[in-house]
């Protein structure tokens, strides 16, 4: 029996995004609780946490012992969350919740998470975090066998597999479902009697286990468990599933044994810095790009200045590696959600200074060293340059804590395509000028690993998914090459929506 929540369209706006907005973005987080009074107000607390994966929806399904309840939202956890009769809406003591960012033409209700459906077996609510890369192929299998979606969301896929499944048990129908999946993905789904957690065989989108006073959790990030006072058990493995339940924790190993390879884009930008992914301190990993990216890309300059936030670690590390003071030159609002699209390209490039404003006191008259986490399309960088050179700064030398990105993602992030992407298109000297800098540098895919701890790069057995830096996508692209040959023959898939 399920009871389904309210849905709302009232953020419909937040589908709009601004062609100049340069800002990569994370598909979503995932989050459950398992056994706990008042669930789904922990589950909101830790979504709240997971923010920053997903800010334009978001949605629980907790369970009561007799019924599933649901909601889901367009808009930030707070809003929709934030209410004192949130208990009384979504009663029970499992939970799940998600956290979504959507991407262009998948904004609607229909694709927010989690997704629930009434099965044979019972109800399922499922929310996923990441892409299927054969998430086309199974869909046009599924609907040519009479399926009916609801939705553009891959997710939606997952479930009809569950559906479909003739194995007898809710456990052997999960692994039936994702032995035919491919990609990146961490998911958690909820039954009348378990909370399953599954991460992709490659472990490239996290998921960790906690414990919040004997009863488990799962969350896409360490910060989620520690916003809600649970203590950090472990990463779950790739290709692990965990079932949860009133006996406890049991793990399953369904795939076939892979070497791990974790987004290594969760330390450049993702993860929050106060996260530890795969056993890692984003902190000090960001920290150490930035040290490396001193040694590797000196400059003579009078101040490091960080493009925040996410650019301050790095920019601490080049500082203090550089002996180079470090100063807060740029100062971000926090009262800003997004960058609305401006009307006129005149006024777009004075949308920066909604989230960025110059602290003329360090900038004026002063050779600055400006930190970013990245440099995608260049779009804002430059926007931020000339920001600060408008300040007073006599220099601007812009140096990237990651290496060039060149390669577009298909495992769970907004990225554009190559032939936008700023250093798949121009030679060094080519960005310096487009981004009218002094002197430009960027971390070494070498330094990237440095960073990291994990030894020189061997290519035959890359320790982290890189490809956006190296071309080496860990799996195979399935849906793109059979879009890549519809084209060629002149035939266009519709749509590709992720989770």
């Amino acid at each position: 029996m399920s009871r389904l929540g309210r849905t709302t369209d009232t953020y419909s706006h937040l589908a709009q995004r601004d062609p100049d907005d340069d800002a990569l973005r994370l598909e979503c987080g995932v989050f459950g609780v398992f056994g706990v009074r008042d669930a789904a107000a922990v589950a909101a607390l830790g979504l709240h946490a997971l923010q920053h994966r997903g800010q334009e929806a978001c949605g629980i399904a907790a369970f009561d012992g007799r019924s599933f309840h649901t909601e889901r939202h367009l808009g930030h956890v707070g809003d929709a969350f934030g209410g004192d009769d949130l208990i009384e809406r979504l009663p029970g003591s499992q939970a799940i919740g998600h956290t979504r960012y959507a991407t262009a033409g998948g904004s609607g209700i229909r694709n927010v998470q989690p997704m629930f459906a009434d099965l044979e077996a019972g109800g399922v609510a499922l929310a996923h975090n990441g892409n299927l890369t054969n998430f086309l192929a199974l869909r046009e299998r599924l609907v040519s066998e009479g399926a009916i979606f609801q939705s553009t969301s891959d997710s939606e896929v997952i479930l009809h597999l569950i559906a479909r499944s003739r194995k007898a048990r809710v456990v052997d129908r999960f692994i039936d479902a994702i032995g035919q999946i491919e990609g990146g993905y961490a998911l958690v789904a909820l039954t009348n009697k378990k909370m399953i957690g599954v991460r992709d065989p490659l472990g490239i989108r996290p998921l960790v286990l906690g414990d919040l006073n004997g009863n488990p959790v799962l969350a896409s990030e360490t910060c989620a468990l520690d916003m809600i006072g649970a203590r950090f058990v472990r990463d779950i493995d790739n290709g692990e599933m965990v079932i949860i339940d009133e006996a406890g924790v049991t793990s399953l190993k369904p795939f076939p044994p892979q070497r791990a390879r974790p987004c290594v884009f969760e330390y450049v930008y993702f993860a929050r810095p106060d996260s530890v992914v795969n056993g890692r301190s984003v902190y000090d990993v960001r920290k150490r790009m930035g040290m490396r990216l001193a040694e590797e890309t000196p400059a003579e300059a009078d101040v490091v200045v960080p493009v925040p936030d996410s650019g301050v670690p790095a920019a601490l590390g080049y500082a203090q590696a550089s002996g180079v003071p470090y100063e807060l030159g740029i100062i971000r609002s926090h009262f800003i959600g997004r960058t609305f699209i401006q009307p006129t390209q005149g006024v777009r490039e004075l949308g920066v200074r909604m989230k960025h404003s110059p602290n003329r006191a360090v900038l004026a008259g002063k050779r600055v060293v400006l930190i970013d986490d990245s440099v995608v399309r260049g779009t804002t960088s430059r926007k931020i340059v000339r920001m600060v050179r408008e300040a007073g700064a006599t220099e601007v030398h812009l140096r990237s804590a990651s290496p060039p990105i060149m390669w577009p993602d298909f495992y769970g992030i907004d990225m554009p395509d190559r032939d936008k992407l700023l250093a798949a298109r121009k030679s060094l000297a080519e960005m310096t000028r487009f981004l009218e800098v002094d002197s430009l540098g960027f971390l070494s895919v070498e330094g990237l690993y440095w960073a990291l701890e994990a030894g020189p790069r061997d290519p035959a057995a890359p320790q982290f998914t890189d490809h956006y830096f190296t071309g080496d996508y860990p799996t195979r692209l399935l849906d793109r090459e059979i879009a890549e040959g519809q084209a060629d023959g002149g035939k266009q898939l519709s749509f590709l929506v992720s989770a």
